[in-house]
């Protein structure tokens, strides 16, 4: 069975730290602000548990608070957000979030749901033009592609 586990990078963490470390002074000049560290601890929290988890089957969403589990079936639709997360629009055109998914995790999530996304980047050729592509003909494209990516390296 496949699964891809959708996470916020872990070194997202070394900004829990660093936090931390700003906190110290101010957090021992009086009794009780101490009580300041509750704010890392929270970003780590925060960090540490969201994450979105693809089956074939299944998509669960887990927030700070909860989570949500949904079977491909109640899903209507995959909303493409400017910045920020993904959102799966259910059947009753309620959207949850899907954290830590982002768009050039589309090709990825189509593979795992088995095609219920649709991958962005295949592009489909028509038929009629594939039979009239002959092999000298596509190795000379993709000649074309190696010679165009060496000469965007320079």
């Amino acid at each position: 069975m496949k699964k891809l586990v959708f996470r916020i990078p872990a070194t997202a963490l070394l900004a829990a730290g660093l936090i931390a470390i700003c906190v110290t002074p101010v957090a021992w000049v009086a009794p009780g602000l101490q009580a300041l560290y509750v704010l890392p601890l929270g970003y780590a929290y925060w960090i540490l548990r969201n994450r979105t988890t693809v089956t074939e089957d299944t998509l669960v969403a887990r927030g700070v608070f909860g989570s949500t589990t949904l079977k491909w079936s109640e899903v209507k639709s995959i909303r493409l957000v400017r910045k920020g997360w993904l959102k799966a629009v259910k059947e009753d055109d309620t959207e949850v979030t899907l954290p830590a998914v982002r768009f050039m995790h589309l090709p990825a999530l189509s593979l795992v749901s088995g095609g219920r996304v649709p991958d962005p980047t295949i592009k489909e050729v028509p038929e009629a033009v594939a039979e009239d592509v002959t092999e000298d003909a596509a190795d000379e494209v993709a000649e074309e592609v190696v010679e165009e990516s060496v000469q965007s390296e320079k």
